[in-house]
C-alpha cells in the first residue's frame, strides 16, 4: 500500500495561544512493499509523521493519501476505522497497551474488534505466538506474568493479528539489551519479506537504518529534507552533519580504518559484517599486487 504526505503541514493546538507549528510542507512518498526508515534528531517531527500514517493525527494543512484514501483537515474520523486496521503502529514500548486477562485474549481483541469471527481471530494468535518464538503454553497465561521480553513480543502480535498492509514502527527497541534489539529487527525484517509488507521504522538507530532499509528519509526542522538509498545517505557525511546526524558505526570505523592505513574501499559499508568483508577484499588486493 502506498503512502503519498503532500504538502503537508500541522499545528499542535491550533488557533490557541499554545499553538506549536510541527511540520512545514512534508512531501514524502513511501512505496507500497518498501522499507523506508525515518531519521532525524530529537525535536525534528518524526513522531508527528508517524502519526499522521494511519491518521492518528490529520493534517492541518496538505493530504495525506493511504492507498486510496485521501486524509486531509476536516476528514470524519468515523471514516478511517479501516485505515487503521490496515496500518499497524507498535509504539516505543508496546508491552505498555497490555490489558486482557490471558495472552490469547489480548492478541484476539483487535480482530474481534473489527468483526474478525473468533475461530479465526484465536488461530491467527496460536500462528503468530509461534512466528514471534513464543511457546504455545504462554497462550493462557497472564501477560504480566511474562518477561519483559515476552510481554513486547505478545503485543507485537497484538499488532499483527489485525493483518496490516504497512506496518508503522516507533523505535520498536527501545529498552532493549543489544541481543534483544537484534532479534526484534531481524523478526520484524523477516515479517516484511515473507508477508510482503509495506514497512516504516522511525528511528534513532543509524545502525538500523543502514541495515534494513531500502529507502531512507530524513526529518529536519519539521521538514522532509532528503529521501534516498541507505548508501547514498551515509555516504555524505557532510550533509548528515548539516542535519545533526552520524553515519553508522560501520561508516565511521571504516573512515578510521582508510585513514590510518592508507587505502580507500571500494565501497561503503553500511554494516559491520560489510565491513569486514571490505576490509579483507581490500588486504587481499593489496598482498596480490606485492
Amino acid at each position: 500500500m502506498d503512502i503519498l504526505l503532500q504538502d503537508v503541514g500541522y499545528s499542535y493546538a491550533k488557533d490557541t495561544p499554545f499553538e506549536k507549528r510541527a511540520l512545514h510542507h512534508v512531501n514524502l512518498h513511501i512505496p507500497s512493499g518498501s522499507y523506508t526508515a525515518i531519521i532525524g534528531h530529537t525535536g525534528s517531527g518524526k513522531s508527528t509523521v508517524l502519526q499522521h500514517l494511519n491518521a492518528l493525527l490529520k493534517p492541518t494543512e496538505g493530504t495525506v493519501m493511504i492507498g486510496e484514501r485521501k486524509i486531509e483537515e476536516g476528514t470524519k474520523a468515523k471514516n478511517l476505522r479501516d485505515i487503521r486496521r490496515q496500518v499497524g503502529i507498535v509504539f516505543q514500548f508496546p508491552e505498555q497497551q497490555l490489558f486482557d486477562e490471558t495472552v490469547l485474549k489480548d492478541i484476539m481483541f483487535g480482530p474481534l474488534n473489527y468483526g474478525v469471527p473468533e475461530e479465526e481471530a484465536s488461530r491467527r494468535a496460536r500462528e503468530l505466538v509461534q512466528q514471534l518464538g513464543l511457546p504455545e503454553d504462554v497462550l493462557e497465561k497472564s501477560p504480566f506474568d511474562l518477561s519483559g521480553g515476552q510481554m513486547r513480543r505478545v503485543a507485537i502480535a497484538g499488532v499483527l493479528a489485525m493483518e496490516p498492509d504497512v506496518l508503522v514502527l516507533d523505535e520498536p527497541t527501545a529498552g532493549l539489551d543489544p541481543r534483544g534489539r537484534r532479534e526484534i529487527m531481524d523478526l520484524f525484517y523477516r515479517l516484511h519479506v515473507e508477508k510482503g509488507l509495506t514497512t516504516v521504522l522511525v528511528t534513532h538507530s543509524m545502525e538500523d537504518a543502514a541495515r534494513y532499509a531500502d529507502q531512507i528519509a530524513i526529518m529536519h526542522g519539521g521538514k522532509c529534507v532528503v529521501t534516498g538509498d541507505p548508501v547514498t545517505i551515509f555516504s555524505n557525511e557532510e550533509q548528515l552533519h548539516d542535519y545533526r546526524l552520524e553515519p553508522p558505526r560501520s561508516v565511521r570505523l571504516q573512515r578510521q580504518f582508510e585513514e590510518k592505513m592508507g587505502i580507500k574501499l571500494d565501497a561503503i559499508s553500511l554494516t559491520e559484517e560489510a565491513l569486514a568483508k571490505n576490509i579483507a577484499q581490500a588486504l587481499q588486493k593489496g598482498r596480490d599486487a606485492e
